[in-house]
């Protein structure tokens, strides 16, 4: 049998798939965090999401057509970039979805001229963290404004 991947830029009828993959990745990155406060990412409705597709770079991944992981990209005007709602359905979590949306990151940062990207994450996000440290990310400070211990991981290029 053939299998077909692809990560394409979003467009606004991907918005619910958008959603349903956001609202399975964040529920998991709280249990595995260990976080009792509610995220943002699980409280946007479809408007925000739609918003996003317009005003930020949104990519979502599919295999077979399914949608399973997505990814935001703001472009700052001092060429620095942040990343968000970042996201992967479970039952595709280990095969290399994850590393291929920021894989293609990276491609699209660098064709900007960006110098420099940065994420929030949990600090305690043990899986996670190692995950950004593989991709040669570092935490820069930490925060407590959500109600958790959220580490910003900064990224350079040259």
């Amino acid at each position: 049998m053939n299998y077909s991947f692809i990560i394409r830029k979003a467009t606004l009828e991907d918005a619910p798939a958008i959603a349903t993959i956001i609202q399975e990745a964040f529920k998991k990155y709280m249990q595995d965090a260990g976080l009792s406060v509610m995220m943002d990412a699980l409280t946007e409705n479809i408007e925000t999401i739609e918003a996003d597709i317009v005003e930020k770079e949104v990519y979502i991944a599919l295999i077979d057509d399914k949608p399973v992981g997505t990814i935001r990209i703001k472009l700052l005007p001092d060429k620095t970039a942040y990343i968000s709602r970042f996201g992967v359905m479970l039952d595709y979590h280990n095969i290399g979805i994850g590393k291929s949306l920021m894989n293609l990151v990276d491609k699209i940062l660098k064709s900007h001229g960006v110098k420099k990207v940065s994420l929030h994450t949990a600090s305690k996000y043990r899986d996670l963290i190692r995950f950004y440290y593989a991709r040669d990310f570092y935490v820069e400070s930490i925060s407590t404004d959500r109600g958790y211990i959220r580490a910003l991981l900064v990224k350079e290029y040259s």
